[in-house]
């Protein structure tokens, strides 16, 4: 079951709010929780009885490990957890990608067989978001062990597990962010205003998921699956197309999410925070999957020691977290290619602001003294200009090459991704392909062009997607974020009745929209 579906919009979301609310407004907080429980095993058993069957097990798993790490306190448990949790992500995500390489290697004789025992002709099931779940259980142990969590019933393990609307898309919400909410089911009342606010990012989710994201998407796809037949211009688009639609595609979902959170009274952490208006590498990390980077940030790279041990092994844990997580996105070196072209790029920014901060620290010092360190002199017309230039330029800068390892992460495989880019340098940058461009002539907005008879015109039939296009970076570039909007909307007729043609807009555009990409990270 996903968010933007007739039966969640109308059958699933109404009971589990009606049954939640009727609960929790009695004081029952305890019989709340577990209907939202019951509500959440619904939801994920949508995509499949074997799913949900990996699920429940790793969830019985993992709570067994809690009861006798908490117990015991040992290493050894603790050990236990970790690799059990990583040896099933690894059998259900990897083993086909593995079983893929050793065939390809086969021909050189290392393993002196004819290669059949590497032939992958079975299937092994993906459950759905299995990385969201096994991760989120894995910084649950990590910190259990630390002494971080003191005692947790099953009834709040197993929500804090299932809660429907993070289970399948993330964010990875840590604990101390999740279980006190659960804590305060039953003890407050839920504000109207929360509600509606809920209503209006929920809405605002689904127009980026259903209307925008759907709509690069289908760009998209025949690109990709009509590479031969794609000029330079058509590579540029789809390079840019991509970024906009996975964007549009994973924040709006979590707007969704958290829309549907704050309609149980239940806060989610921000997820996306405009990152396309990052400046470069680093701050683009800390606005894109935030959640993702702060379970990287403590449970990976601090433990490989972090900054504290000399600079080198600073720039080597950088790596290493981009290593892993271009494997967690993915099983494929295209997926470990996108890490590492982050990674690269984060660990030479690093050293670059390390070195222009002694630089500056080291001028002023020889011009000023000690004393000037931390000087600031307000520049002028032409320094705030020149300075909003050059943000403009890094902005730029790092949408292109945020873009270019976006080309890989989309792409079946290396190959594929490297052609792509190849068009760029071709110099044939004619017009755009016309089926492409015919994806973005929405039915809504393409009778308009044809009574206006404007589809007559030579360039008629490029004009939406050039207008989209359009929009959608000015939106990401200088827009606020829905979460922010929502926050600040005041209920007012006219807004109720933007959201409500919102909706219909996109209820009407369910049965033409594609699945959640983020599904089976």
């Amino acid at each position: 079951m996903l968010f933007h579906s007739y039966l969640f919009v109308f059958v699933f979301l109404p009971v589990s709010l009606a049954g939640f609310h009727v609960m929790a407004g009695k004081g029952e907080g305890k019989a709340a929780k577990v209907w939202l429980t019951a509500m959440s095993l619904w939801f994920y058993a949508g995509f499949g009885v074997q799913s949900l069957a990996v699920l429940l097990g790793s969830v019985a798993f993992n709570y067994a490990v809690y009861r006798w790490l908490g117990r015991t306190g040992r290493k050894a448990v603790f050990a236990l957890g970790i690799f059990g949790n990583l040896g099933v992500l690894a059998y259900f995500k990897y083993t086909g990608f593995l079983l893929d390489n050793l065939r390809k290697l086969e021909p050189l004789g290392l393993f002196g067989g004819d290669g059949a025992v590497w032939e992958t002709g079975f299937q092994i099931l993906l459950p759905v978001g299995i990385s969201f779940f096994t991760f989120q259980q894995i910084s649950f142990l990590a910190d259990v062990f630390r002494g971080e969590i003191q005692s947790c019933g099953f009834w709040d393990y197993l929500l804090y597990i299932l809660y429907f609307p993070k289970l399948v898309e993330g964010p990875l919400v840590n604990h101390s962010e999740l279980l006190p909410e659960f804590a305060a089911v039953g003890r407050k009342r839920l504000a109207g205003e929360q509600f509606i606010r809920g209503i209006a990012l929920f809405v605002m989710g689904m127009l980026k998921k259903v209307i925008l994201a759907d709509t690069f998407g289908g760009a998209v796809d025949y690109g990709y699956a009509n590479l031969s037949v794609m000029h330079g211009s058509d590579a540029l688009l789809l390079a840019v197309f991509y970024s906009l639609q996975l964007y549009f595609d994973f924040s709006g979902y979590c707007d969704m999410a958290r829309g549907v959170g704050w309609m149980f009274g239940i806060g989610l952490p921000v997820n996306f925070q405009s990152p396309y208006q990052a400046r470069n590498i680093i701050d683009f990390w800390k606005r894109w999957h935030m959640t993702l980077s702060r379970f990287f940030t403590k449970y990976v790279y601090i433990p490989l020691g972090g900054n504290r041990r000399g600079k080198a092994k600073m720039y080597r844990n950088l790596l290493a977290v981009f290593l892993f997580s271009g494997i967690w996105h993915g099983a494929g070196w295209n997926f470990i290619l996108w890490g590492m072209m982050h990674g690269v790029l984060y660990a030479a920014t690093r050293m670059w602001q390390e070195g222009k901060t002694r630089r500056k620290v080291w001028r002023i010092r020889k011009e000023s003294g000690e004393a000037a360190v931390g000087r600031y002199e307000k520049p002028g017309i032409l320094g705030r200009a020149a300075g909003c230039l050059g943000r403009g330029a890094c902005v730029f800068a790092t949408f292109v090459y945020v873009s270019v390892a976006w080309v890989y992460f989309r792409a079946a495989d290396v190959a594929q991704g490297s052609e792509l880019l190849a068009k760029l340098f071709q110099n044939d940058f004619v017009r755009v392909n016309r089926n492409l461009a015919g994806y973005f002539n929405l039915d809504e907005f393409w009778y308009v062009l044809k009574v206006l008879r404007l589809d007559r015109w030579e360039f008629g039939h490029y004009i939406l997607m050039a207008v989209i296009t359009a929009g959608s970076l000015l939106l990401v570039f200088f827009g606020k974020n829905a979460a922010w909007m929502a926050e600040r909307m005041k209920p007012k007729a006219w807004n109720a009745a933007l959201l409500a043609a919102a909706l219909l807009w996109c209820v009407l555009t369910f049965s033409q929209v594609g699945t959640f990409l983020y599904v089976n990270f």
